[in-house]
């Protein structure tokens, strides 16, 4: 296909094992991606970090972070250094859930898609082996991606809004085999809940637990970093 033939999606990219899952699948697609992150005051900013390594790995046609002020509201142990990223599995929605974060990213990423012309969205949400967040549920997306359609320009002119999340019903293991077949490289991405500076695990969160159950299910070596 003709680089300047291929549709335009814009892939919302944390840094993270299923981000970047995300993008490979998009750009095997045929897809020509625009790769988003949000600095939204996170403690992990590592993943800041190796969302940038992925996408200049990834040649994407361009990438953007847009900051935004989630630490400010609090309310998750992800925003708020007050609250403890807790280290052993528990009951319903764990305190990393931050509120909306995922609402307010497809919005942004909403918004740069018409700019772009883009009708395709790509999230790396999943609700297989996952952490029990609201808003990773397939019901969330149909939800949004009927939003979208109602929201813009273009939904309302019938040029419609997909927002695909190809992650959804696949296990860790499932995802860490299609990335390795797809030559995603795992040692640039940041999975745990508090990674240092340099991007080294605590090997305790919920994060790193499903990262490292993923890995061991598929039978491959995890390249993780651990503190």
């Amino acid at each position: 296909m003709n680089q300047q033939t291929k549709p335009r999606a814009v892939v919302l990219l944390s840094g993270g094992l299923d981000s970047a899952t995300v993008l490979a699948m998009a750009q095997a697609d045929g897809f020509e991606c625009y790769a988003l992150s949000f600095d939204y005051g996170q403690r992990h900013r590592s993943e800041l970090l190796a969302a940038r390594r992925l996408a200049e790995s990834a040649g994407v046609a361009d990438y953007k972070v847009i900051g935004l002020d989630l630490d400010g509201m609090g309310g998750s142990a992800l925003t708020d250094p007050s609250i403890a990223v807790p280290e052993q599995a528990g009951e319903g929605i764990p305190v990393t859930y931050v509120p909306a974060r995922n609402t307010v990213f497809l919005s942004l990423a909403l918004g740069w898609a018409e700019v772009l012309g883009a009708r395709d969205i790509f999230i790396g949400v999943n609700a297989v082996d996952y952490s029990g967040y609201p808003d990773c549920r397939p019901a969330f997306i149909e939800a949004f991606e009927r939003l979208a359609n109602l929201a813009t320009k273009a939904g309302v002119e019938g040029d419609r809004i997909r927002i695909q999340a190809p992650l959804q019903n696949m296990s860790k293991a499932d995802i860490v085999r299609r990335g390795t077949l797809l030559g995603v490289d795992y040692a640039l991405t940041v999975s745990c809940y508090q990674a240092d500076e340099k991007g080294a695990a605590c090997g305790r969160c919920d994060s790193c637990r499903l990262r490292a159950e993923g890995f061991l299910a598929a039978g491959l070596a995890d390249p993780t970093p651990y503190a």
